[in-house]
């Protein structure tokens, strides 16, 4: 178990409150290298989402694609079959 330390200038009346006082004092962790690996992990998580948003914002933040739409049943019978391709043997 950790006792907490006393400084140079401690009273004795401070370190008998302190010793009185019921549980366990357990010192905080120090922190290492992956902690400061976590705030580069969370930094480039937010720098690519603040790049997503300006490449977002040149479409004005529109989500709907019209690639993805079917193409109407018209526009498809009207294409001819291109040669070479093997439709016309077929």
């Amino acid at each position: 178990m950790s006792r907490p330390r006393s400084g140079r200038g401690a009273s004795t009346s401070a370190s008998r409150s302190v010793a009185t006082q019921r549980g366990v004092y357990v010192q905080t962790p120090k922190s290492d290298i992956f902690v400061a690996l976590l705030g580069v992990a969370l930094g480039a998580m937010l720098l690519g989402c603040l790049l997503l948003l300006l490449v977002w914002s040149r479409y004005d933040f529109k989500t709907k694609v019209a690639a993805l739409s079917p193409a109407p049943i018209q526009a498809i019978a009207s294409v001819a079959p291109v040669p070479g391709f093997g439709l016309e043997h077929a």
